[in-house]
């Protein structure tokens, strides 16, 4: 089960990999500033994961919108993570959780990908500017995406 509503979000500093070079994102970077909506996904290059992030980061307007910043988190490593983005078009700022650490804190470990190893369940968050958790959600299974009109919903509210 993810971290409930009404946690204080974990802070982390993870790696992205831009055309610029290698970049930190830290979540209380936005605290005080802004909402962040914060995707948990398995793996780059699969197709669920494809399909979620591409409808995203074509919709990043509405999120924008709501005064919200998008970070995406998976177990890959930040230069797999470039290369499909780039294959893609997704514009969305993923950040390489390789240590783990990030998707146990959040409580978003799936067990047994593929049969190989743990990554990260599907799952969304609303963290809001004071770093406290206003929404979460862990689909039941791989394949489900999050309810993005809820995801909406709760940024809305602030």
């Amino acid at each position: 089960m993810p971290l409930a509503v009404g946690s204080k979000a974990p802070d982390f500093t993870l790696k992205t990999k831009t055309a610029d070079g290698f970049k930190d994102v830290t979540l209380s970077a936005n605290f005080g500033k802004k909402q962040t909506v914060l995707l948990f996904f398995p793996a780059a290059f699969s197709s669920v994961c494809s399909t979620e992030l591409c409808d995203i980061s074509n919709g990043l307007s509405a999120f924008a919108g709501l005064g919200a910043e998008v970070i995406a988190v998976s177990v890959d490593n930040p230069l797999a993570q470039e290369a499909w983005a780039k294959a893609n078009h997704i514009k969305i700022t993923l950040a390489g959780d390789v240590n783990k650490t990030v998707i146990k804190a959040y409580d978003v470990v799936f067990q047994g990908f593929a049969g190989l190893y743990e990554t990260a369940a599907r799952a969304a968050f609303v963290i809001g500017k004071d770093g406290v958790i206003k929404y979460a959600e862990q689909t039941p299974t791989l394949k489900d995406l999050p309810n993005f009109d809820a995801v909406k919903a709760a940024l809305s509210k602030g």
